[in-house]
């Protein structure tokens, strides 16, 4: 009997939840949980995010801004992976969310998750110190073996070292550094020879006539930097950048998606993102929905376990 009530109950629950989302979504606030430290990138986009919400009040509730840093990026992805079909929480996401499953690093898979939105997209730059004597493609292919800066060898700027090597035909050695900023330093004390720099990092440098880019890894070409070509305009296949946008556990109810894919897009499309994020971080304007989301997930997560694969022979 016992049982039976209690059956009772979780349907009546199941039903209660199923209605409340679709006519009175959201009741509640909502979190959006980051995955690095208060001050990181995706902290910034997840703050500028609730901003923009909160204040165009494009939900009938608050979105809160969540930091849980660590292993790699793996405990906010578990955390947000382990809640399936709740509506209330939804992440960030970076680099590490494809990588850190594909290295062991995180029980939480790709397929954990339901893609929300993408709404801008960070490029690199590839950079030399000025008065190197390196202009173009050809001039690096002729130099046979170069130093590059990063940091760390599960990094973009090191996946596209590795890439551009092998179109190349040269040795690229990877120099290891604690931080971009190091990086950056060193190339211009001519300690190494180039840099795949996030357009936001290096940037100034370039504006001050002390690095010169070379090419830049966007499909197009960056409004900031119109005179410089993308790696595909240069016949080459490289082409990545920093995707930034938002996913919620899976087997998320239908309403929730499509409640959140709305807000996305606003938030893209409002002044405050395009002045405070994607021209301030010389960022792509960019916006996947869901299902377009989705279906990039799979071409990336190949590209990234392509690469740990080279460098893991």
């Amino acid at each position: 009997m016992r049982k039976s009530i209690f059956a009772v109950a979780m349907a009546a629950c199941g039903l209660f939840a199923t209605s409340a989302i679709a006519a009175d979504y959201p009741e509640r606030d909502v979190t959006l949980i980051v995955q690095s430290s208060p001050g990181g990138g995706s902290d910034i986009i997840a703050r500028t995010i609730a901003r923009i919400v909160n204040e165009g009040k494009l939900s009938s509730t608050q979105m809160l801004v969540e930091n849980k840093p660590g292993g790699g990026g793996a405990i906010a992805y578990n955390y947000v992976a382990q809640r399936k079909g709740d509506p209330y929480v939804m992440g960030t996401i970076a680099t590490s969310f494809f990588v850190a499953p594909l290295m062991g690093q995180s029980p939480a898979k790709v397929e954990d998750f339901q893609p929300i939105a993408v709404i801008a997209g960070d490029p690199f730059i590839l950079v030399v110190e000025a008065k190197s004597g390196i202009a173009t493609l050809d001039d690096i292919k002729a130099k046979k073996v170069l130093r590059i800066g990063n940091t760390g060898p599960v990094t973009d700027p090191a996946l596209l070292a590795v890439s551009l090597g092998n179109e190349l035909g040269i040795e690229v050695r990877p120099v290891p550094f604690n931080g971009d900023g190091e990086v950056t330093t060193a190339l211009l004390g001519g300690h190494i020879d180039l840099q795949f720099g996030n357009a936001s990092e290096v940037m100034a440098q370039i504006e001050a006539g002390r690095l010169n880019p070379i090419a830049v890894t966007s499909p197009e070409r960056l409004a900031s930097l119109p005179d410089v070509p993308t790696f595909k305009e240069l016949g080459s296949d490289i082409e990545l950048m920093l995707y930034r946008g938002v996913v919620m556990p899976k087997d998320m109810p239908a309403e929730a998606v499509a409640f959140w894919e709305d807000v996305m897009k606003k938030v893209s499309e409002s002044d405050i993102w395009k002045t405070q994020y994607v021209e301030r971080n010389n960022s792509v304007p960019l916006y996947w929905d869901a299902d377009e989301f989705a279906r990039r997930v799979p071409e990336i997560s190949k590209l990234y376990a392509d690469y740990l694969t080279t460098i893991q022979k």
